[in-house]
């Protein structure tokens, strides 16, 4: 009994949006080679709904829309929110910056050719956007080696407030005669 409560802990720990007592009843009899009908699985998440209400615990067994989530006890919450307050605070580099505008105004993009025009190695950008969620890979390029595609994200797109790529200003409202590069007018 105690090995299926762990088993069970397990799976909604693991479940990234959680889980409903039809779908860990499936996965437990897979899993375990039991059968277990769905009041003995409701039976076992209420023990376990118990055993996290005790104060030793920072989590606690909730659900939602019929699924089943570990989740923060509300009193740890501050805690919670300076950890992401910290993470929001760590900036983009020039060199991820740059990465990313070209990712944006160039997309779908291959690393080569980010490369190719910023004129240095961007393994490092590209893998830092990845972390952040703010590009991702749209596949694979029909060119030799096949290389990835890079594409900007959801993420980007609702961090910056912006509802497409045609939202992003456009290069003639950015350039300047303060800010380009060349022959200055006579």
């Amino acid at each position: 009994m105690k090995d299926i409560l762990l088993n069970i802990e397990a799976i909604i720990f693991a479940s990234e949006e959680g889980i409903n007592a039809n779908d860990l009843k499936q996965v437990l009899k897979d899993a375990l080679a039991i059968d277990i009908n769905k009041q003995e699985v409701l039976d076992l998440l209420k023990k376990i709904e118990e055993k996290y209400e005790a104060e030793e615990h920072i989590f606690s067994l909730k659900i939602f829309n019929r699924h089943y989530q570990f989740l923060t006890k509300e009193k740890y919450h501050e805690a919670v929110n300076q950890l992401q307050a910290h993470k929001d605070k760590k900036k983009l580099s020039q060199a991820a910056l740059e990465t990313l505008s070209i990712i944006a105004y160039r997309q779908p993009i291959t690393k080569l050719e980010v490369e190719q025009i910023r004129g240095v190695n961007c393994d490092y950008s590209i893998q830092r956007l990845l972390e952040k969620n703010l590009i991702e890979i749209a596949g694979k390029a029909e060119t030799i080696g096949k290389p990835l595609l890079y594409t900007t994200s959801g993420q980007f797109m609702q961090h910056f407030g912006i509802k497409s790529v045609k939202d992003l200003p456009q290069l003639k409202d950015i350039i300047t005669e303060d800010n380009s590069i060349g022959e200055a007018s006579k």
